[in-house]
């Protein structure tokens, strides 16, 4: 049987647009609108059908301006601020005269750039700029069409002072989808109360292979697990049964990535998907096609990577056949982040942005992200006759379909009274904290378990905390700095208060830093971590019980989105001096309780000790520790006393 996939990547042969038509179109549009202006624009009227209001607006729009709606804002935002990293309309005017239709993560200050080191939008920033933005496009540009905003917010909103949770591989780990749905709705009101409505979250890969460093982001491997996770999470963004308009306090949520992103080759971020589409239909396709089918997700994103030589961007079959053809899906479909653009870089089947640009509108992307850079080249393409308007139509009629629904054309702004009330609050951090003990897995306990507090010979015991995320809160990839992070050492002083003596020591450190951002991994020197393991040693022998945390760092498994940025791993076994330093303190002989703060499986079977898991599992999850199982960004604690 004949892959259809292998058919998969088209462009027309013929337009059925001539240039003259094209610029006679974006004409009459033009002339159009100072005739019309004396009544209101059906597309005005909140009370007409929305898709009234669509085919009133798209008649209305020029090619430009149709385009511009695919395409959107990130790196350019230092290009649109003042000296005081405030909006300037006029800045604005001259590079995007017919407006824009969406900003890539108005929270994030300056695009891509770490919050480590770049100083982030807060509340009353983030609000001031969507308003700012809006309050111009809505009275200044020829339409007054608003732009979407669209934010991350995979364990929580990824922005300053949001609340964060364990990462998706932790919630996985609960086995609750209520409580999913739960985290996703306090996501979406973060979000939604600062003037976004589009969240790209959340990940329904099916993930097959733990050295993929984006292992973490998943639901896991098994794909009825991830469906019904996925689920939730579009019923906690959206709200359940939501087709049309988007209530309040809600996100659309945004379907990713589609798809065998979750089984790469060599478990390298964006390695070709070398699977059958027997493989792809019994494991791959059973969550999205589960989404699609029991919500009403509003988006979809295609994967980075190829499958069987086609990739996503460029594959009809698979953006198009099976997503809207046999699931059903009316949405729309957004790239990845420069995923277009890729196909010349990457993939090699494109030589320039305008060949890019034709197999990703011909294969059903209708929204060019972050920036639009090979989307923008369709005006011209036009033009020239190689791109059919209506093909761009059935794109924009997406987008303005969304913003209609979300009711963008009557209230587009952001509230900063609503926001600092809303984020982060007391129902929040309890969640925060009860989503953490949920999630953590509890392997292997001998008795040693729940930590000894009762005093011997009137001596209070003394509990020696050791390792790398012994003194750091691990919050996992897509994070965003929140207000408040306990770490383990501090978890567990407030835990057990005057009962017990803890004291801490560094143990080894895996990384010089833990920017999850930052491109450089340097390793900490071999010398400087055995002098450490042996204060760890020293210090540990006054000590009654061990808890020993080993795994990972934001560094060692994260998305590796570039030659530059690397986060795949070629071996399961942990990294730098981490088993030295437990076989050190195993040596003492002394009751040992090793917490794996991880995003991917570790090879454990050295360290023979009854280990707890956190995953990376949020701000609470070195208080939730104290609880036994543990969530964060362990797995698992496994306790036991070492001969």
């Amino acid at each position: 049987m004949p892959h259809p996939w292998k058919y998969a990547i088209s462009v027309a042969a013929c337009a059925l647009v001539l240039p003259a038509a094209a610029h006679a179109q974006t004409e009459v549009a033009a002339a159009a609108a100072p005739a019309k202006a004396a009544a209101m624009p059906l597309y005005k009227d909140a009370s007409a059908p929305v898709e009234s209001r669509v085919e009133d607006l798209l008649a209305r729009m020029t090619l430009e301006e149709k385009v511009t709606q695919m395409m959107a804002i990130w790196q350019q935002k230092p290009d649109i601020m003042d000296e005081k990293d405030e909006f300037a309309p006029e800045k604005f005017a001259k590079l995007f005269p017919h407006g824009i239709g969406q900003v890539t993560r108005p929270s994030d200050d300056k695009g891509p750039a770490s919050p480590l080191a770049s100083k982030w939008r807060d509340e009353d920033s983030t609000i001031r700029l969507i308003n700012a933005m809006q309050k111009y496009s809505m009275e200044k540009t020829r339409l007054g069409i608003p732009i979407l905003m669209h934010e991350e917010g995979l364990h929580g909103y990824a922005a300053v002072n949001a609340t964060s949770f364990p990462q998706a591989i932790a919630m996985a780990s609960s086995w609750d989808p209520a409580m999913v749905q739960d985290i996703n709705s306090v996501i979406a009101r973060e979000i939604r109360v600062r003037g976004a409505s589009l969240v790209l979250s959340p990940v329904v890969d099916v993930a097959r292979d733990p050295r993929w460093g984006r292992f973490e982001e998943t639901f896991g491997e098994d794909p009825y697990l991830v469906s019904e996770m996925g689920v939730a999470a579009v019923n906690g963004l959206q709200g359940v049964g939501t087709k049309d308009k988007l209530p309040d306090g809600k996100v659309f949520a945004t379907l990713k990535h589609m798809t065998g992103h979750g089984q790469p080759e060599s478990g390298t971020n964006v390695g070709p998907a070398n699977i059958s589409e027997r493989v792809l239909r019994e494991f791959f396709f059973p969550p999205f096609e589960q989404v699609v089918k029991r919500t009403h997700i509003s988006s979809v994103m295609a994967s980075y990577n190829e499958i069987d030589g086609v990739p996503s961007h460029a594959n009809k079959w698979l953006l198009h056949d099976v997503l809207r053809g046999e699931w059903g899906f009316e949405g729309m479909v957004v790239s990845d982040y420069f995923a277009i653009d890729e196909m010349i870089s990457r993939h090699k089947i494109a030589a320039t942005k305008e060949e890019a640009a034709l197999l990703a509108l011909a294969a059903g992307v209708d929204v060019d992200l972050p920036n639009g850079a090979s989307y923008e080249t369709l005006v011209k393409q036009v033009g020239e006759g190689k791109v059919n308007v209506a093909d761009i139509d059935a794109a924009v009629r997406r987008m303005l379909r969304l913003k209609f629904n979300a009711g963008l054309f009557e209230n587009p702004y952001g509230n900063v009274q609503n926001a600092k009330a809303l984020t982060n609050n007391a129902e929040a951090v309890t969640l925060a904290r009860t989503s953490a003990e949920r999630s953590v897995v509890l392997l292997k306990n001998d008795g040693t378990l729940p930590l000894k507090l009762d005093a011997a010979a009137g001596k209070k015991p003394v509990i020696a905390v050791i390792g790398p995320s012994a003194n750091i809160a691990r919050l996992g990839g897509y994070l965003g700095i929140p207000r408040n992070k306990v770490t383990l050492v501090d978890g567990m002083k407030a835990a057990v208060g005057d009962k017990a003596n803890i004291l801490f020591a560094q143990g080894v450190k895996i990384t010089e830093s833990d920017d999850w951002y930052e491109d450089k991994i340097a390793l900490v020197p071999r010398e400087a971590n055995l002098k450490m393991i042996a204060e760890a040693v020293e210090m540990a022998k006054g000590a009654d019980q061990i808890v020993l945390t080993l795994g990972d760092t934001e560094q060692t498994s994260r998305e590796g989105w570039g030659d530059e940025h690397l986060g795949d791993r070629d071996s399961l076994e942990l990294v730098g001096e981490q088993q030295e330093l437990f076989d050190a303190l195993k040596a003492l002989g002394k009751p040992v309780t090793v917490v794996l703060v991880n995003g991917r499986p570790p090879a454990i079977e050295k360290s023979r000790v009854r280990p707890t898991r956190y995953w990376k599992a949020g701000i609470w999850v070195n208080r939730a520790a104290m609880r036994w199982p543990i969530s964060f960004w362990v797995r698992s604690i496994r306790a036991e006393s070492c001969p």
